[in-house]
């Protein structure tokens, strides 16, 4: 079995959880925030708590290394996948806070624990040229998966209703768990990892950099569509255009990002992100146009997929034994703002919701000075 066969199986086995799985969240996604408002009677506060709770197993992801002391890595990737398909499945039964918490902490571990292993997996096969490369071409499938998404969300919310298709859409993620439980992509001639959490004070930019994210992306992802739904009016059907055409232009995006890692260096691409980030999150604290909004929320999607440049940074500084470790850790250190952001933003926005945007403006600036030292960091690595 040849070392490029070995890397297809595994390649296709995340392929088909990566589908399905970003089918089930992405359906989530479009479909929460008009089922809160509309169905739950949800206000800010209550999206802030739904959405802090949604970060708690992301908090607890480093517990993913000591499941892979009783079951491999792969089929905890699958089985992760059956868990945030019934998350899904189940959400459109409970049209009430508290039923949307259960559902949500159900959902979030399946996400949480899946992409753990789905990042650890894909930089122990894959080389360094390949890994920002498979990283970005998966994204660009996640994106395709989202425009069928969204199409078919829209003429199905005609005839359906929200517990039909919350139903519908995890129900893909589950088939395809099960499917992946009957796979093994694995290979034995790769370092062992190490199952127990590891830190080491030589990764700090890497924490700290993967910290500042998990406080940003969570001001992005609980804030920037409820600013589209309670400020603009935008109508479901609206809010699924809007995902249709962000993923229509990641699609073709994604491998241009991964490309660049590969020419440019991580520092000159996160030097990037950063700043433009920055400006995105001035325009939402101050835009008054339905459009502009629309078009900075596109924005921000596509600059989040820069934020690939972070994990291929760790790669490169890390020992190989540590990528497991390295993957569950991060996903912690990322999360312990994220726990705590969504209420506080909640309750901010109550204030005043343009403070919340300022926030994020100033967590992409203090990113933006941190990336400065990355390639600093990867070449100490390679000088020993």
């Amino acid at each position: 079995m040849t070392d490029a066969y070995k890397k297809r199986r595994m390649y296709i086995f995340l392929l088909v959880l990566v589908i399905c799985s970003g089918a089930a969240f992405q359906g989530w996604r479009t479909l929460l925030n008009n089922f809160a408002v509309e169905v739950a009677g949800l206000d800010g506060l209550g999206m802030g708590v739904v959405q802090s709770v949604r970060e708690v197993p992301g908090f607890l992801a480093l517990l993913a290394i000591y499941m892979i002391l009783i079951v491999s890595e792969h089929r905890l990737a699958a089985l992760s996948v059956v868990v945030l398909g019934l998350g899904v499945a189940l959400t459109g039964l409970m049209p009430s806070l508290g039923g949307l918490v259960f559902t949500t902490l159900l959902m979030s571990f399946g996400f949480h624990y899946y992409e753990t292993m789905n990042q650890s997996l894909t930089l122990q096969y894959f080389d360094r040229t390949e890994a920002p490369v498979v990283m970005a071409r998966l994204r660009s499938i996640t994106a395709l998966t989202n425009i069928s998404v969204g199409a078919a969300i829209y003429f199905l919310a005609k005839g359906l209703g929200y517990t039909e298709m919350f139903a519908l859409l995890g129900g893909v993620a589950v088939a395809a768990g099960l499917w992946g439980l009957t796979r093994d992509p694995s290979r034995a001639d790769l370092p062992p990892q190490l199952k127990k959490m590891t830190f080491r004070s030589r990764y700090w930019l890497y924490y700290a950099l993967t910290f500042l994210s998990g406080a940003r992306r969570q001001i992005f992802t609980v804030f920037a569509v409820f600013l589209l739904v309670t400020k603009f009016g935008y109508t479901i059907q609206q809010v699924t255009i809007l995902f249709v055409c962000n993923n229509v232009i990641n699609y073709f995006a994604n491998p241009i990002i991964g490309r660049s890692i590969n020419k440019f260096g991580e520092r000159p691409v996160l030097t990037v992100e950063y700043s433009a980030l920055a400006l995105i999150f001035l325009g939402y604290a101050f835009t008054e146009s339905p459009l502009l909004a629309a078009g900075l929320y596109i924005l921000d999607n596509i600059v989040f997929n820069f934020a690939i440049a972070i994990k291929t940074f760790y790669q490169k500084i890390a020992d190989p034994q540590d990528i497991a470790s390295g993957m569950a850790v991060g996903f912690t250190i990322n999360h312990i703002a994220a726990v705590v952001v969504p209420v506080t933003g909640g309750l901010i926005w109550m204030a005043d919701y343009k403070l919340v945007f300022l926030v994020a403006v100033g967590l992409s600036l203090a990113s933006l000075a941190l990336a400065q030292l990355v390639t600093k960091q990867i070449r100490a690595r390679e000088q020993g």
